[in-house]
């Protein structure tokens, strides 16, 4: 399978990385604005071919699938063209800056038939996949807490003046789009939507949030999600029962997940040793073009959409502003 990548950043490194570990996928092309970086991220992987026109990009039959990992607020138009020219599209997460956007997408690929997936990875991985469909064993749910709080580099020179398009509204950034979406995605998988949202945030004076809470109600027990690019937590997330609990080492990255009874005795472990975290999301990804499916069973789009519909709900409580 021949890829195009939109974007040259350290994602896309880290994806193309992870898709070598495939023996059926080929890193081919690359689009970006200037031909130098175009040219510097050809020479690093070692692609075939280079564009700096976009529509050029979206027209060529020489690949077949497109990875974008732009600013969150290019998704839509880049994937639009994409799906209009018959490529299938893996996008980054959030997959678009609000669900409308990508309820169009949706039905775009059903209407020219290519598979459309949101790049996930967390909800793909083989932990997350055995904690999502067997048994918890834990009783009656009752509290969740899930949370990804991780202190960017990028806010030391938002201190001293230098705004970098991590803490940039216009580019559909943020706390929330960035890591909150990493502990939303985990609940919709597992809960489904909530039946209601209560949220809070702190916006930095660019208008982007620094951080957030919120409570996901699903009438029998909560779930809180928080999340922070100002400040670092490194607890586990957790799920309670009545009758146990469940630890997961790193929201956004499940590659250990423990379950306890109550009194605090093993009850199982879900387990994966690869460095690779990418890898089952591009063979999701892969599968799901070989077998002729629109979406994938596991990042549906239903799931995308109920997602973005949350945090579309947290993002007008709270007050960001895309231009959208």
């Amino acid at each position: 399978m021949k890829f195009g990548f939109i974007g040259t950043n350290w994602i896309s490194d880290s994806f193309i990385e992870s898709g070598r570990q495939i023996s059926a996928f080929e890193p081919y092309a690359v689009y970006s604005r200037t031909e130098d970086r175009a040219e510097y991220f050809k020479d690093k992987h070692k692609l075939t071919e280079i564009y700096t026109d976009f529509n050029a990009f979206c027209a060529s039959t020489n690949f077949d699938a497109v990875y974008i990992a732009t600013p969150n607020a290019f998704h839509f138009e880049q994937a639009k063209l994409a799906i209009q020219n018959k490529k299938h599209v893996l996008i980054e997460k959030p997959a678009t800056i609000n669900a409308e956007q990508f309820k169009m997408l949706s039905k775009l690929a059903h209407e020219y038939q290519v598979t459309v997936m949101e790049a996930m990875k967390s909800t793909v991985l083989p932990s997350f996949r055995q904690l999502a469909t067997e048994e918890m064993n834990i009783g009656e749910l009752r509290y969740a807490d899930f949370h990804y709080h991780q202190y960017s580099s990028r806010y030391d020179k938002y201190k001293n003046g230098i705004i970098e398009n991590a803490f940039k509204p216009e580019l559909g950034n943020g706390a929330l789009m960035d890591l909150g979406v990493y502990t939303i995605a985990p609940a919709i998988h597992l809960f489904g939507l909530p039946k209601s949202v209560k949220a809070n945030g702190f916006l930095l004076e660019t208008g982007a949030d620094g951080q957030g809470n919120a409570i996901l109600d699903y009438e029998t027990f909560q779930v809180t999600i928080s999340y922070s690019k100002i400040c670092d937590r490194r607890t586990p997330s957790e799920i309670i029962g009545e009758d146990g609990y469940v630890l997961i080492n790193k929201i956004s990255e499940p590659i250990e997940i423990n379950k306890f009874k109550r009194d605090g005795s093993d009850n199982g472990t879900y387990q994966i040793e690869d460095e690779y975290l990418m890898k089952d999301e591009i063979m999701e990804f892969i599968n799901c073009i070989n077998h002729n499916k629109v979406e994938s069973s596991i990042n549906t789009h239903q799931r995308t959409i109920e997602t973005l519909t949350v945090l579309d709900e947290i993002r007008n409580q709270i007050g960001v502003k895309f231009n959208d």
